[in-house]
């Protein structure tokens, strides 16, 4: 596809402000005149979920591109065609190495989820584990994009210090995404600070308070800049201009909503101003941040905690009072797993509205869903026994023409989930033999 533009722009133009950056989506007018569109850039999102799955509810019956979603995978039918699920796959590094090594698998679960490598005993500060995929990608892809990649959470572990689960230190619990093998990074879960490291450009903390305070958008601060962009713009620009400020402008609206709720309160609220009470907005507006920063090319690379091992939240709105790890011991007890499987519903349909966003995004030729590769899994399977395969597991969008939706793969029972892993940086374009304890990538993926 060819676009005839009356103007060039840079694909990093900028509005700036008093303390602000904001990074425009791609639009026609970056594409210089007669030139053919660029193969779009693979984004990379990575969900984890802790506990495992029922999995008699998670895994379709039938294989193939013949398969019906099934109960626990039932948000996703909009988007079926979009979605492989993935089945039979196990992280055998996230199990007991060895004598002396036993329990723990609520530390090493989330430890060995993106690397396929098994941590350290420790409780210590010697903490060993292994270079995760969003960071190998990181250091190849990211470093093209302002921020090589973000890390994000809901609940908040970071204070957890020393020994977590049965001599694994609480360092292995807190993050997913690792940059080293000795050094874990820590998962954001305040909105507002994942909208200023999107959107501020050397504001003090004063300057943004104050701005707050007077209730002004960031995008008063570009008002000028922006009609005179929109002048040079063709109509097809304008209005896509148009929609990703009212998307940025939504998001602020949210996100100052939330800080509204925290404040006034008399007694220190237990969650940092500007993060939201509820539970599925809190999600759904670091999933739309997350869309607003694959759309302008902030990122390419992104992870996402959307809970903690040994999480005690509790899901009224679905009618459950239990915790959500006391809820996972279900011991096979009937209206325990009927429980149990509504919360991995639940959290299934926020991922659901993830994809709905990128798919209504636009992006060069196609949508960002097109042109994105989202993993969602867990690093546990029967959180009853603490087992590692098979592992719940899907992977969604289609990876700028890399990956072919609408199919569930069974592989032999054992399959590394590193060769998955493997399969995500290749499609994702980044050159790599090995990740973990992989034997080669799913070719059939």
């Amino acid at each position: 596809m060819t676009f005839l533009t009356k103007k060039h722009l840079s694909r990093r133009t900028v509005l700036r402000g008093l303390g602000v950056s904001l990074s425009l989506p791609l639009l026609d007018s970056m594409l210089p005149a007669q030139t053919p569109l660029a193969k779009p850039k693979v984004r990379l999102a990575l969900c984890y979920i802790p506990h495992g799955a029922v999995m008699a509810n998670w895994t379709p019956a039938a294989q193939g591109d013949k398969f019906e979603v099934s109960r626990t995978l039932m948000p996703l039918a909009p988007f079926r065609e979009n979605v492989v699920v993935v089945s039979n796959l196990a992280h055998a590094m996230a199990a007991p190495g060895g004598p002396g090594d036993n329990g723990g698998d609520h530390t090493r679960s989330p430890a060995v989820f993106l690397n396929g490598v098994h941590p350290k005993r420790t409780d210590g500060a010697d903490i060993r584990a292994g270079v995760t995929i969003d960071q190998i990608a990181a250091a190849q892809l990211g470093q093209e994009t302002p921020i090589p990649s973000m890390e994000l959470a809901i609940e908040d572990f970071s204070g957890l210090v020393g020994s977590c689960d049965v001599g694994f230190s609480c360092a292995y619990m807190n993050t997913i995404s690792w940059r080293t093998p000795t050094t874990p990074l820590p998962m954001e879960i305040n909105p507002r600070a994942v909208f200023h490291r999107m959107f501020g450009d050397g504001a003090t903390a004063q300057e943004r308070q104050d701005r707050i305070a007077q209730q002004r958008s960031i995008l008063d601060a570009v008002t000028g800049q922006t009609r005179k962009l929109e002048n040079e713009l063709g109509a097809a620009d304008r209005s896509r201009v148009a929609e990703y400020l009212d998307s940025v402008r939504e998001v602020e609206r949210r996100i100052e909503l939330s800080e509204k709720q925290t404040q006034g309160t008399i007694e220190v609220p237990e969650s940092p101003v500007g993060i939201p009470d509820a539970h599925d907005v809190h999600t759904k507006l670091m999933f739309d941040l997350m869309t607003i920063a694959f759309q302008t090319d902030l990122t390419r690379i992104a992870t996402f905690m959307m809970a903690r091992e040994v999480s005690y939240r509790t899901f009224p709105m679905l009618g459950i009072a239990e915790g959500f790890h006391p809820a996972s011991h279900h011991q096979n007890n009937a209206d325990r797993l009927e429980n149990l499987t509504k919360i991995n519903t639940y959290h299934v349909s926020l991922a659901a509205h993830f994809l709905e966003r990128l798919k209504a995004t636009q992006d060069g030729d196609g949508t960002l869903l097109d042109h994105s590769l989202l993993l969602y899994g867990s690093g546990m399977s029967n959180s009853n026994i603490h087992n590692h395969s098979p592992l719940p597991v899907f992977v969604a969008g289609g990876a700028a023409g890399r990956l072919k939706g609408g199919r569930h793969l069974m592989y032999p029972e054992n399959t590394p989930m590193s060769n998955l892993l493997l399969s995500i940086l290749q499609k994702s374009g980044v050159a790599i033999d090995s990740v973990g304890d992989s034997t080669g990538p799913l070719t059939e993926l």
